[in-house]
C-alpha cells in the first residue's frame, strides 16, 4: 500500500511541476511589423502643414519607436521627406500620435490649396521605414512601411483633413 502513496505523491509533483511551469512562461513574445498613417494634416498660415503621424504598434510587447522616414506622395504630386524622431513607447497593440511640422514641394503645396478650396478630399502614399525596438531590450530595427490613403476636408475647419 505504500508503494501506492509514493506512486501518486509523485505523480502529483510531476503535475505541480508542470503547472507551475507552465504559469511561469507568462503571454507569448510576438513582434509585428508597426505601421504608420496620417490622422490629420493641418495647413497653417504659412503655408507649411503640420501632420499628426499616428504610429501602429502590432507587438504583443511595448515596442520604442526611434525613427520614422517617408517619401510624402500627395494625390500623385512628390511631397517631399517627412521624417521624425518620435524617441516614444507605444503599449502593446496599441498606437499614438506625434506632430510634425512639415515644408511641403510647392506644387504638393498648390494641388492641395486647390482641392481644399474645392471642398474635395485627396489621396496620399507613405512609402519608408520605421525604426523600433522592443522597449525592454534591443537595437532598433527598420521595417519598411507603405501606406496609400485617403484624407477628407473636415467641416468648419479650414485647412484641417482628416
Amino acid at each position: 500500500m505504500r508503494s501506492g502513496w509514493r506512486v501518486v505523491a509523485g505523480w502529483s509533483m510531476v503535475v505541480l511541476l508542470a503547472l507551475l511551469a507552465a504559469c511561469s512562461s507568462g503571454p507569448p513574445r510576438r513582434v509585428s511589423e508597426p505601421a504608420a498613417s496620417i490622422q490629420q494634416l493641418t495647413v497653417q498660415a504659412d503655408g507649411r502643414w503640420s501632420i499628426e503621424l499616428r504610429l501602429q504598434n502590432y507587438s504583443s510587447i511595448p515596442m520604442r519607436f526611434e525613427n520614422a522616414s517617408f517619401a510624402f506622395n500627395v494625390g500623385g504630386e512628390d511631397a517631399g521627406t517627412l521624417a521624425a524622431q518620435p524617441g516614444l513607447t507605444i503599449g502593446p497593440e496599441s498606437a499614438d500620435v506625434i506632430t510634425v511640422a512639415f515644408d511641403p514641394s510647392a506644387n504638393a503645396r498648390l494641388l492641395l490649396a486647390g482641392m481644399l478650396a474645392d471642398g474635395r478630399g485627396i489621396g496620399y502614399r507613405l512609402d519608408g521605414t520605421v525604426s523600433a525596438a522592443p522597449a525592454d531590450r534591443g537595437k532598433a530595427r527598420d521595417y519598411k512601411t507603405k501606406r496609400d490613403s485617403q484624407l477628407s476636408p473636415v467641416p468648419g475647419l479650414p485647412g484641417v483633413l482628416r
